[in-house]
């Protein structure tokens, strides 16, 4: 996905532009990524949302040229068919998912300090003054921000 992130960028604002959300947090790793999401009032559709970023972005890359296998079903097999959902609880719930998914380039080994993943919110962050820009680096223990 970092190969195309352009593509998913854009795709993700068409979401957001016929079904408003706000994007809290974003990673966007190599093979998945991790966001949490504000929804309207009264608005519950993630599954929709989700659906159609997966939708707009793998007809975008399809239309590039880009090869992907396909399913025994005639799908695309870029995305996996799940998702985890979860709804955040309270403040501290928020802390440890926004700790988490800024975690997560460092946790699967992409770097050793989060500052150095371009494709993240954490930079967003550092700059409204949330983290400082050295925050978890690599000497932080993994098993502190959850799952």
């Amino acid at each position: 996905m970092v190969d195309r992130i352009d593509e998913l960028r854009r795709a993700l604002l068409s979401v957001m532009h016929e079904r408003p959300f706000r994007v809290e947090e974003m990673v966007v790793l190599p093979e998945h990524l991790h966001a949490l999401w504000t929804l309207p009032p009264e608005d519950d559709d993630y599954p929709g949302r989700i659906r159609a970023l997966k939708s707009r972005f793998t007809r975008s890359a399809a239309a590039a040229g880009v090869i992907m296998r396909r399913n025994t079903k005639g799908e695309y097999d870029l995305w996996q068919r799940r998702y985890w959902e979860h709804t955040v609880r309270d403040d501290r719930d928020f802390e440890k998912y926004i700790d988490y998914i800024h975690w997560n380039p460092v946790k699967h080994g992409y770097v050793t300090h989060v500052a150095d993943w371009p494709h993240s919110t954490f930079h967003r962050f550092v700059a409204r003054g949330v983290y400082p820009h050295n925050w978890a680096g690599g000497d932080t223990d993994s098993g502190s921000f959850g799952e």
